[in-house]
């Protein structure tokens, strides 16, 4: 796969929702001197991944190209697969804790924590038919930054 950097991927994604976007307004919404999104713009364009179009003396339109939407979209789907990795990393770490606990003869719990983590932790309690309560009890679940585990 082609290497891409952040910020040309970021500038690739605002020129594919707004053609029109001007140097000043990527500038704003990416938090980059404007000079520096002039200097990636040429970067993209010498790369062959964008185009511009003078529309008149001051407005300019960018374009991604073939090359530069293949580009675009080969990174958000690398993204999008290793997001799933980490997801189902998770989902199947919070399935083997809440077996654990089931087989203990737990049938409550409270989850300590509000994040993404502990949303797919959350699933798997009300998939796996545990009660979730609503403060702490004897059973308190936790994210530890790998994984999850009882908080003791």
């Amino acid at each position: 796969m082609t290497e891409i950097k952040q910020q040309e991927y970021d500038l690739l994604n605002e020129i594919a929702q707004d053609s029109m976007v001007t140097q000043s307004n990527l500038s704003d919404r990416l938090g980059i001197a404007v000079g520096s999104v002039n200097w990636y713009i040429k970067r993209l364009i010498t790369r062959g991944w964008v185009k511009v179009s003078h529309l008149d003396r001051t407005r300019l339109k960018y374009d991604l190209t073939p090359t530069g939407m293949k580009v675009f979209t080969q990174r958000a789907m690398l993204y999008a697969r290793d997001s799933l990795k980490v997801y189902g990393g998770y989902r199947q770490k919070a399935k083997a804790l809440i077996l654990e606990l089931k087989q203990a003869g737990v049938q409550q719990v409270y989850i300590d924590g509000e994040d993404e983590i502990i949303d797919i932790l959350r699933l798997t309690c009300f998939e796996a038919g545990l009660h979730l309560s609503e403060a702490p009890n004897d059973c308190i679940l936790e994210a530890d930054g790998t994984g999850y585990r009882r908080k003791v």
